[in-house]
């Protein structure tokens, strides 16, 4: 069964940063993708970052690019989101996702952030306070 647990949602002052994880279990990802979703009440849910779960490729929605870095630690079956510099407009609940087909290409693979992805986590809020 898989499960997705994500961790590290807080409240913060415009400018901060949080750090999230998400501890990956009963899936292997290594040939699909993983990534961050957020939702908003009254917006629709946004991708915010994706990763290729062989390693490499990463990509990020415009409104983090910069900002917030992806990573996976496979040793550790771990995803994680840095997030610096955090805005009043970053505040949402945050998803943990994975399992949607990545687009092959000559240097590797590449994992969309605008997606339908098949597991999430249960989310995790994040506040940003001006």
């Amino acid at each position: 069964q898989v499960h997705l647990v994500e961790s590290g949602g807080g409240s913060v002052q415009a400018g901060g940063s949080l750090r999230l994880s998400c501890v990956v279990s009963g899936y292997t990802y290594e040939r699909n993708c993983l990534g961050w979703f957020r939702g908003t009440p009254g917006k629709e849910r946004e991708g915010v970052a994706s990763t290729f779960g062989g390693g490499g490729d990463t990509a990020y929605a415009d409104s983090v690019q910069g900002r917030f870095t992806i990573s996976l630690d496979s040793a550790r079956n771990t995803l994680y989101l840095q997030m610096n510099n955090l805005r009043p407009e970053d505040t949402g609940i945050y998803y943990c996702a994975a399992d949607w087909p990545p687009t092959p290409y000559v240097m590797g693979s590449y994992c969309s952030t605008d997606a339908t992805y098949k597991y999430q986590g249960q989310g995790t809020q994040v506040t940003v306070s001006s």
